[in-house]
């Protein structure tokens, strides 16, 4: 007697469809019939509730009939007793087909295994070749396999006997009260949630999850290339993730899988830390937009006794073809969203540059330098420092740059890098994944990312720590760089503008700022005088803000005095631009009459740097003092002045609410004398 293969396996047929491929073990059982305790279920009318069994002896694999009413049949021949099995020996239970195979490219290889029926049979021939090598191509022959390209559910008719017209109209209600809750998801990860609150409703499994591709996915995607969204278990077990040739599998076929008896196969099931295999039955469906996939569902039990059965897998597809519904309106509304938000952005841009050409105010020399310089920089793509006082325009200068730049009609990003610790510096520039930190509760683009095709501004680049200067430097010579919490590199293609008040040469000197980002920030460099350097232009910078605060307010008001004006004139503007844009909208607030008087103004005696003298009180003694000495005592005493109201003492120094926290801390004004109690 020839030897016997360890592989054996039953492919089944009922009427004109495949359905199923049995595994047959060495050493165990196998009983087929209508019976749900029979291992291999017919539902079949002309088939027993326990019509015949399989089972090993003397070497080979042998049929017994149970006494069934209609009896079994081998090729024509009616079984009697036990009939030993040989290759290519095809079962006919009833209307079903089982066809006995030590290996599966043997099943319906020919002619000869097409089934004849007996005459007088009124039965269409089965033509099981095109499934057979649908099998072969696709799964892994140590399983019991389901397929499906459609659920039953979507058909406008369905022939079940009077229990499954029950089951199936149980389902379908769940399924319209489901497909109401996806509809109004707010997200993919509420989506997600909702969908597998629905499945473990009524299937037995203990694990499972919805996977989807990136939005904007191309190619042929793989296992890997799927995120979990969200994932539920009913065990202490944690979810794994789908197998990669399973989840290849079903995106490449487009079609569910029922798959069980699939211990130890790492092409199903998934391993765990220790490389173990729990999984004994899995279900996989498609979650597809036509032809174009959005992600699948995973769904698995690891307890023998729990095994989802055809009807599973069915409500399994029609849940997955609803989610590809639901999230293709989702993301069609996000996608309007992110459109009105793109609309309005660019309605920004255009009225931020018409503010731009209009606020560039002065004609003074220095002035027009940096008009000229800013027409140079805009043509070329480098990187470009801008650097001056605080207050004298630096952000109106980038934006200047951006928009008379090719890059003009794409975004203009702004990042103040002095306002944000360490790691959120981190997270706003790069991004970060999902889960990345305490609260990350979505996925965030960066900065970097936001600005792609576009200009990204960094004002404050002094204040940016070495560790951030690293990672930053790297993107700027070109590298992709990855989300916080991320692996995969993102490259982004954007234009650098920094902007800083520091003495950056002496910041490198003292080891504070990387040498090699200073050189590469400095390919271009534009410096903005202080306004006490280019006086010429205050008047016209006062009228140019006087005119705009009262089309704000509606004030009529003819102008400035002759006593006020000059008052603008000769103050040393240590707030620079922005102070005098202050100083202007407080007199059009406090103004009583028809002009803006002297009183109406109120300055400060603010020492400007470089400046070689104060503008101290008549009569007071002069007493040598450092910069830092004077600038502490004014802020405390404005601070005091104030009654320690930040944001007021930040618009009367002419300086940013955070440069102002930055000097109480350097200065350690909070600790030594502190906000009064109220």
């Amino acid at each position: 007697m020839p030897p016997v293969s360890e592989l054996a396996y039953l492919v089944i047929r009922e009427g004109s469809k495949w359905t199923d491929v049995f595994r047959l073990v060495s050493g165990e059982s196998v009983t087929i019939g209508r019976a749900p305790t029979s291992q291999i279920v017919l539902k079949d009318e002309r088939c027993s509730r326990s019509h015949a069994e399989l089972f090993m002896a003397e070497g080979q694999w042998t049929l017994r009939d149970l006494d069934s009413r209609n009896g079994t049949v081998i090729g024509e021949q009616l079984v009697k007793g036990d009939r030993a099995l040989s290759p290519g020996d095809v079962i006919r239970i009833g209307h079903s087909q089982l066809v006995f195979v030590h290996d599966l490219s043997e099943a319906f290889s020919d002619a000869g295994t097409v089934i004849r029926r007996p005459a007088g049979d009124a039965g269409q021939s089965a033509q099981p070749g095109d499934a057979a090598e649908s099998v072969l191509d696709t799964y892994d022959p140590t399983t019991i396999t389901h397929r499906r390209g459609q659920t039953r559910f979507l058909e406008s008719t369905v022939e079940e006997d009077e229990s499954g017209i029950s089951r199936m109209g149980r389902a379908a209600a769940k399924l319209c009260r489901l497909a109401f809750e996806l509809g109004k998801a707010p997200d993919a990860v509420k989506l997600a949630d909702l969908a597998l609150a629905g499945l473990f409703e009524g299937i037995e499994v203990d694990a499972g999850a919805l996977l989807l591709l990136p939005r904007d996915f191309q190619g042929e995607p793989t296992g890997s290339d799927l995120e979990v969204i969200a994932s539920h278990t009913t065990t202490e077990r944690r979810y794994h993730r789908v197998a990669s040739f399973l989840a290849t599998t079903v995106m490449r076929e487009r079609e569910a899988v029922l798959a069980r008896n699939i211990m130890g196969d790492s092409s199903l099931g998934s391993r765990d830390s220790k490389g173990v295999i729990h999984t004994t039955s899995v279900i996989c469906a498609p979650v597809r937009q036509g032809d174009r996939m959005l992600g699948l569902i995973h769904l698995y039990s690891t307890d023998a006794d729990r095994v989802p059965d055809p009807d599973d897998l069915e409500y399994t597809l029609a849940v997955a073809e609803t989610v590809a519904v639901a999230l293709t309106n989702l993301n069609r509304r996000q996608e309007l969203a992110e459109n009105l938000h793109q609309v309005k952005s660019e309605n920004v841009q255009l009225r931020e540059r018409l503010g731009v050409e209009s606020e560039i105010v002065g004609q003074s020399p220095g002035m027009k330098q940096v008009t000229e310089e800013i027409a140079r920089a805009a043509a070329s793509r480098a990187t470009l420092l801008i650097r001056g006082e605080s207050g004298v325009g630096k952000e109106l200068v980038a934006r200047a740059v951006h928009y008379s730049s090719p890059r003009g009609k794409n975004v203009f990003v702004c990042l103040n890098c002095a306002a944000l610790s360490e790691d959120l510096l981190a997270s706003e520039l790069f991004g970060h994944e999902r889960g990345a930190f305490t609260g990350a509760t979505d996925r965030k683009i960066g900065k970097f990312e936001a600005a792609h095709l576009g200009t990204l501004m960094l004002d404050e680049i002094g204040e940016m720590s070495i560790g951030i200067q690293t990672k930053f430097l790297r993107v700027l010579e070109g590298h992709p760089f990855e989300r916080v919490g991320g692996n995969k590199p993102v490259k982004v293609d954007v234009r650098v503008i920094a902007a800083t008040n520091r003495d950056l040469e002496r910041d490198v000197t003292e080891g504070r700022f990387r040498h090699d980002l200073f050189f590469r920030l400095r390919v271009l460099e534009i410096v903005v005088p202080p306004l006490r350097k280019r006086p010429e232009d205050i008047r016209e910078l006062a009228i140019y803000f006087l005119e705009k605060f009262k089309a704000e307010t509606g004030r009529k008001i003819q102008g400035f005095t002759t006593g006020a004006m000059e008052e603008l004139l000769t103050y040393r503007w240590p707030g620079n631009v922005r102070e005098l844009k202050n100083v202007v909208e407080r007199a059009v607030v406090l103004c009583c009459g028809g002009a803006v008087e002297q009183e109406d103004l109120v300055l400060t005696n603010l020492s400007t740097t470089g400046d070689t003298a104060e503008r101290g009180e008549p009569g007071k003694d002069f007493a040598p003092c450092s910069l830092s000495d004077v600038e502490r005592s004014h802020i405390l005493a404005t601070l005091n002045h104030t009654g320690w109201n930040k944001s007021r003492t930040a618009g009367i120094l002419g300086i940013e609410r955070s440069t102002l926290d930055r000097k109480i801390r350097r200065y350690c004004l909070a600790e030594e004398h502190g906000p009064p109690h109220r």
